[in-house]
């Protein structure tokens, strides 16, 4: 996909990866609608990067998400990308994690890029790339982390069966299994402490992987 001119959503544009992506994005000259819940970061991004369009979101609000995806769609006129960069942590052994822990974990990390991604699919044309960053986790599920790693393997399983739905429509679907990154992520966790991590990805290195994703991903090949 070419960057120049593209109508790219971003949801979870708020967090490190998402902000550090609408920068390079914008600079590729991508038109972009912005979708946080920082209502002050979103206006730092209005205020910096001149044209972008912007809307607060809740991840509870599954409704909401896919109603964004439409206006998204409507105000920018069409769709070419959507990348999810929404996601929370939470550590700590299985009998720890409370049940409503449990909810707000596959809520946020599954269900919500899920809501997105499922409304983006019919604006999505030829050549269009939908994007859910989900981590390595989803192959390898650590110990202390068995909620968070659940749903982010929803959501990879979620993207693995819609991508084979759209080969026929040549519509990619790239499920970005992205190494441990230093944003901070893991002390805004929900529930308990991180363990100690080792070094991780830098934000430039992730967003230079989503980049690549966006620009890089073949047409899915059409069905026989």
């Amino acid at each position: 996909m070419d960057i120049e001119g593209a109508r790219v959503l971003v949801p979870g544009a708020t967090g490190a990866i998402g902000s550090a992506l609408a920068r390079t994005l914008h600079g590729s000259g991508a038109l972009l609608h912005l979708a946080g819940r920082d209502e002050a970061v979103l206006r730092t991004l209005g205020e910096q990067l001149p044209g972008v369009l912007t809307s607060t979101f809740d991840a509870y609000d599954l409704d909401g998400c896919a109603a964004l995806t439409d206006r998204a769609a409507e105000r920018l006129g069409g769709l070419d990308a959507v990348v999810t960069c929404v996601g929370v942590p939470a550590f700590g052994p299985a009998e720890t994690v409370s049940d409503a822990v449990a909810e707000h974990l596959m809520t946020v990390n599954a269900l919500a890029p899920v809501a997105f991604l499922r409304a983006a699919l019919p604006h999505m044309t030829s050549g269009g790339v939908l994007v859910a960053l989900t981590g390595v986790v989803a192959d390898a599920p650590p110990a202390h982390m068995a909620d968070y790693a659940a749903a982010k393997s929803a959501l990879a399983a979620w993207v693995e069966a819609v991508r084979k739905e759209q080969r026929r429509r040549h519509v990619t679907l790239v499920d970005l299994r992205l190494p441990h990154v230093e944003t901070g992520f893991a002390g805004r966790a929900v529930a308990g402490r991180p363990p100690r991590l080792p070094p991780g990805l830098s934000v430039p290195a992730a967003v230079a992987l989503v980049m690549a994703a966006l620009t890089d991903a073949p047409p899915a090949p059409a069905a026989a």
